[in-house]
């Protein structure tokens, strides 16, 4: 039965990513409202990279399902090593980061012109849904964590850097900054924002992790005891 459910769960969760995938990637030769712009298409922007990566994490933990991989395998190393230092906090940041922005005010991050490019659902696919399938995959197994925190962290912030270049690379070549909100800062102030979103991941992470033990060292413990 655990072993149905969870396969069941991971290729619903590819599914329903390819779907959003394969949705925003038809909508990128439409003509593009305001806030938008054509120049490195959706690869510029976090929600869609996030996308990509969920996709690719519910994928490869399908495939060790449906090849029912033992225990110590590479390729479930890899599965929780995916999860846990990129997919769980990355997805969470995104969740967190999207709304928060978007509450004090939307058009420093999701103008109201995209509302006439996307319907609601999804902008709730990118946006909102990410938070409960992840909180769903740590409730259906658990996953294993890097030995050592410091390069759990410093791969994320490696990611984080790349990610950063990129956005720069972007306005320095078109002169639009890929979210409004990024208009506002100074150099300094860009660096400053970068460090603190790290430092949001970094928990994210944290948090992953003590949720991952809390939850399984519980569970585990009340097997032994029955």
């Amino acid at each position: 039965m655990t072993w149905t459910l969870r396969t069941v769960y991971h290729v619903a969760g590819f599914s329903w990513y390819a779907l959003v995938v394969k949705y925003l990637a038809a909508k990128d030769g439409d003509q593009l409202p305001t806030g938008i712009f054509v120049y490195g298409g959706p690869w510029k922007y976090l929600t869609f990279l996030n996308l990509l990566l969920q996709m690719t994490f519910f994928g490869l933990a399908a495939v060790t399902d449906l090849q029912q991989e033992k225990t110590g395998s590479a390729l479930l190393k890899w599965k929780d090593l995916l999860f846990s230092v990129f997919a769980f906090p990355v997805g969470m940041f995104v969740v967190l980061l999207f709304w928060t922005i978007y509450a004090i005010d939307r058009e420093l991050v999701y103008p109201a012109a995209l509302d006439s490019f996307f319907p609601p659902w999804i902008n709730h696919a990118m946006h909102t849904f990410v938070f409960p399938v992840l909180l769903g995959e740590l409730l259906l197994q658990p996953h294993a964590y890097p030995k050592t925190k410091l390069s759990a962290l410093a791969a994320l912030g490696l990611v984080g850097l790349a990610y950063l270049s990129w956005i720069i690379w972007v306005y320095a070549s078109v002169g639009i900054w890929v979210y409004p909100l990024l208009g506002y800062f100074s150099a300094a102030g860009l660096m400053g924002f970068f460090l603190f979103n790290m430092s949001v991941v970094t928990l994210l992470y944290l948090l992953g992790q003590e949720l991952d033990g809390r939850l399984w060292r519980k569970s585990e413990a009340k097997t032994g005891l029955s």
